[in-house]
């Protein structure tokens, strides 16, 4: 039982440092002909959008909102890589017991 609390403690220690090295990582997309520019952090949170002033009219709408989802899906695309590599230099998840 206490071989399991321990790789627990183990386990949320490499997740808080995981979580601390990827809070580091940041990336930038852009979409609609690079009128949307996208900034997100590791932690998959948008630090920066930038849109161009052409794309704030009311006939641009449709345009505005999938160029956001577009530059939103591969910012998230890119991060998840580099959250797969993160955890694969750190070893990846360990197996404990009883969650496999």
């Amino acid at each position: 039982m206490f071989n399991k609390l321990k790789q627990f403690k183990d386990l949320r220690s490499q997740a808080k440092d995981l979580q601390g090295k990827l809070a580091a990582e940041s990336i930038t997309v852009n979409s609609a002909g690079g009128k949307i520019i996208m900034t997100m952090d590791g932690n998959l949170t948008m630090t920066a959008l930038a849109i161009d002033p052409e794309l704030l009219t009311p006939d641009k709408k449709d345009k505005l909102e999938n160029g956001i989802k577009d530059a939103h899906a591969e910012a998230v695309k890119k991060i998840q890589r580099i959250m797969a590599m993160k955890m694969k230099d750190m070893g990846g998840l360990p197996n404990i017991g009883g969650l496999s």
